[in-house]
């Protein structure tokens, strides 16, 4: 059963039993933290057209699916690109893995940013 650290916090699944929460690939990153409540930014809703869900993957990059062609050319507009990078909702966890959200993301939607580009559609969070 893989072990996803994101942000400090370990979760396990098992493989081809989580249920898809309809964003992103099936066992992808952000699929996963949707099945367990931690809160990944997908503006998109996980369709590979932003790079809300852009985390950094700190070990057991072999662990997840090679990245495509979309995937590397939305990344390359990410902020704080960095070589171990990867979309959320596209990399699919095969294995061990540990991630970080990078600070500007995770506190932008803590300290009441709204999702980007949906208008009211995800309302920033109340001060």
């Amino acid at each position: 059963m893989p072990k996803v650290t994101i942000d400090g916090k370990t979760v396990e699944f098992e493989a081809g039993k989580l249920p898809y929460q309809e964003h992103g690939k099936p066992e992808s990153i952000l699929d996963v933290c949707l099945n367990f409540g931690i809160h990944l930014e997908h503006a998109c809703g996980g369709n590979c057209a932003c790079t809300t869900c852009h985390v950094i993957v700190t070990q057991g990059e072999e662990n997840l699916s090679e990245a495509d062609d979309d995937e590397l050319d939305r990344l390359d507009m990410a902020a704080g690109l960095t070589r171990r990078s990867r979309l959320g909702c596209q990399c699919i966890i095969q294995g061990d893995v540990t991630v970080e959200i990078p600070s500007w993301n995770r506190n932008y939607v803590s300290e009441g940013g709204g999702s980007m580009n949906l208008g009211d559609a995800i309302p920033a969070g109340k001060r």
